[in-house]
């Protein structure tokens, strides 16, 4: 099983296993992660699930859809590079270890 170490809007860190084939969103859902908050339950609808991925991860998940990158623009915290909907990444061993920032409102 994977690790996703998320990175607290507070400064802490909170690394967690993951089970592939489930969101990012469900994996922070589980584990209680602060910031986290999946008010459409993943449906790509709210943007309450925005976190921000690192650089070389980006590309390995493959492009963002027009959809997604719509709802960014709605997310509290200001969208940055990396900015990603949590409900639209699929846990991989490709994720395993990567540090997930929870962006401050």
């Amino acid at each position: 099983m994977p690790t996703i170490r998320f990175l607290l809007a507070g400064g802490e860190e909170l690394a967690v296993e993951a089970r592939n084939g489930r969101s990012l969103m469900e994996t922070a859902l589980e584990h209680s992660v602060p910031g986290i908050v999946a008010e459409c339950n993943g449906s790509a609808a709210c943007a309450t699930c925005h976190v921000v991925l690192p650089d070389q991860i980006m590309s390995a998940l493959g492009p963002i859809s027009e959809h997604e990158n719509d709802m960014l623009d709605f997310a509290e915290a200001p969208r940055e590079a990396g900015s990603r909907l949590s409900c639209q990444i699929k846990i991989s061993d490709v994720l395993d270890n990567v540090a997930v920032r929870i962006p401050s409102a």
